[in-house]
């Protein structure tokens, strides 16, 4: 996802109502029994394990209502007669078939409970199917407030497209609405009228001439694939296709645009993709898609991480809408949202977090990502420089982690001081070779699964040989930065840590200034920092790589 903090730079630009309408990154410390339905994992949703999904969807845009049915095919975790799916309640369920027969179901706010006549006993394969049709929410500012989006392009065109992190995919199709069971996967069939092409994850199966003059685009999704990463993208495209030899072989990369931008598309995507290829596959190792392929396709919004078929509207320039959120000169070398967003691929899309509270694990490795970019393309100290500059984006303003089972993420520094949050425990690791294999390692362990955010920290504990529970703890759970204090008594050097954390015991870099780096690892009491000269006036701390407060007494 895009980032927040960057509105606040945009702001005088865009405008204050902007940020006011989003949905994602919104105070909120009220919830009620729908936001535990939405967010929860109550026994209704856990009964059963989804691994197929046929979502088949008729788009009117002139009217602007979808009609149409999706497929649920599960496999039963325990005896049961019941399960929850969830849609959106201003759109209208037909019937719920089972077995070629309706049976009954109830809502309550956007969740949907199906009854069974008879029990679906644990183990057992079984599938239903819900139609059903309605006006979906317009999103009024995709992607940061959700929906669908109905637009023109240049030519008059329709040019439609979805956008619901957040807000949930069940905002426009019948799904189960959490990140924590994906479906195996799916095949998506948007049917379009005369004229207008659809665009959807995975590889196109094939296409049907309809009655009325509408086409019907299928689109095969063989790998696992979270809700709000579904997508339709409706317009006049055209497309052009390449491929790259990475390192599970011949990757395919496709690209969809609108046809007044082929040249401009053309250019932009080949200086961006392979470059970000390489370097995502360098440091997170093999592309987690291969036999879905790559898209790019161009967007009536900003951008979004959908699987395979990424969402792009940077209208074909460098930085983020041609700005640079890092102020150091490094982020206008590449275009922002080609990065970011297919950074996703893989934290987002092939590691998933189960509860979006745990929304970090996504943002904060995916920001980290453009970093490392910036460091594979013009070395360590150019990326470093980038992350430095990501700070200007931070407000401290609240936990990272939101709360649980509420479909609630933290504060939107999960962008940025995570980023931040990431470099620390690499410069603690000093050893770069071993955080080479530790991300690389991470997207192997976890590939293509759903996760907790104590599973990540786990393995990078495990893997470095240091418990960084503290670290993450401070900076995930409490709004403020730890703070080194030190004083000099008898001409020694002390020092701790003031920090929400008990134990908090970060390993950090101190000099004498003009020597060289040395690491002490201060913790909450009072100790000896080893540095041979250190004064009030020479010491200095590794604020460039440590984003940390500093105290001397």
């Amino acid at each position: 996802m895009i980032l927040r903090k960057t509105l606040r730079l945009l702001l005088p630009l865009l405008g204050s109502s902007l940020l006011a309408s989003a949905q994602l990154m919104q105070p909120k410390t009220a919830f009620t029994r729908a936001d535990s339905l939405r967010g929860g994992q109550p026994a209704a949703r856990t009964c059963y394990d989804i691994n197929y999904y046929h979502l088949d969807v008729k788009l009117d845009v002139a009217r602007r209502f979808i009609s149409g049915s999706n497929l649920f095919r599960f496999t039963a975790t325990r005896d049961f007669t019941r399960l929850q799916f969830d849609l959106f309640a201003n759109l209208e369920i037909g019937k719920v078939v089972y077995k070629g027969r309706s049976v009954p179901f109830t809502r309550e706010a956007n969740a949907v409970f199906v009854t069974f006549p008879e029990v679906i006993r644990q183990g057992s394969r079984d599938e239903f199917t819900v139609e059903y049709s309605g006006f979906p929410i317009i999103a009024k500012k995709a992607p940061w407030d959700g929906g669908m989006v109905f637009t023109q392009d240049a030519s008059g065109q329709p040019w439609v497209a979805t956008a619901c992190q957040g807000v949930g995919a069940s905002i426009w199709w019948p799904t189960k609405d959490q990140q924590a069971d994906e479906v195996d996967s799916m095949l998506i069939s948007i049917s379009v009228p005369k004229g207008l092409k659809d665009v959807s994850n995975g590889r196109l199966r094939g296409t049907a001439r309809l009655p009325g003059g509408y086409t019907r685009y299928d689109w095969a999704v063989t790998n696992p694939i979270n809700n709000y990463d579904v997508a339709l993208n409706v317009g006049n495209y055209v497309h052009f296709g390449d491929t790259y030899q990475g390192e599970n072989g011949a990757l395919t990369l496709d690209y969809w645009v609108l046809p007044e931008n082929l040249e401009k598309a053309k250019a932009q995507f080949t200086a961006n993709v392979k470059p970000m290829l390489k370097s995502m596959e360098s440091w997170f190792g093999p592309y987690p898609f291969y036999k879905d392929g790559y898209k790019l396709i161009e967007a009536p919004h900003l951008g979004m991480e959908h699987q395979s078929a990424v969402a792009y509207g940077n209208k074909y320039q460098n930085g983020y809408l041609g700005r640079d959120r890092s102020a150091t000169g490094w982020g206008t070398k590449w275009d922002f949202i080609i990065i970011h967003e297919s950074g996703h691929e893989w934290f987002g899309n092939n590691i998933t977090s189960k509860d979006i509270a745990d929304m970090w694990v996504h943002e904060s490795f995916t920001t980290y990502s453009e970093a490392l970019f910036v460091e594979s393309q013009f070395g360590k100290q150019a990326g470093q420089a980038y992350l430095h500059g990501q700070r200007r984006n931070i407000s401290n303003d609240g936990p990272i982690i939101g709360p649980y089972g509420v479909n609630k993420e933290g504060s939107g520094d999960m962008y940025d001081k995570g980023s931040n949050l990431l470099n620390m425990v690499r410069t603690a690791i000093n050893d770069d070779a071993k955080w080479h294999s530790i991300l690389r390692g991470i997207s192997r362990t976890f590939y293509h699964q759903t996760v907790t955010g104590q599973q990540i920290i786990q393995y990078i504990n495990r893997e470095s040989g240091h418990d960084f529970r503290p670290v993450f703890a401070q900076y995930l759970q409490y709004a403020n930065l730890p703070i080194l204090e030190m004083r000099v008594e008898n001409n020694q050097l002390l020092g701790r840590w003031i920090a929400n954390v008990p134990g908090f015991d970060l390993p950090v870099r101190l000099r004498v200034k003009g020597g060289e780096y040395q690491f002490v690892t201060p913790t909450t009491k009072w100790q000896l920092l080893a540095l041979p000269g250190a004064t009030r006036e020479n010491v200095e701390v590794d604020t460039f790589n440590y984003y940390v407060g500093v105290l001397m007494d």
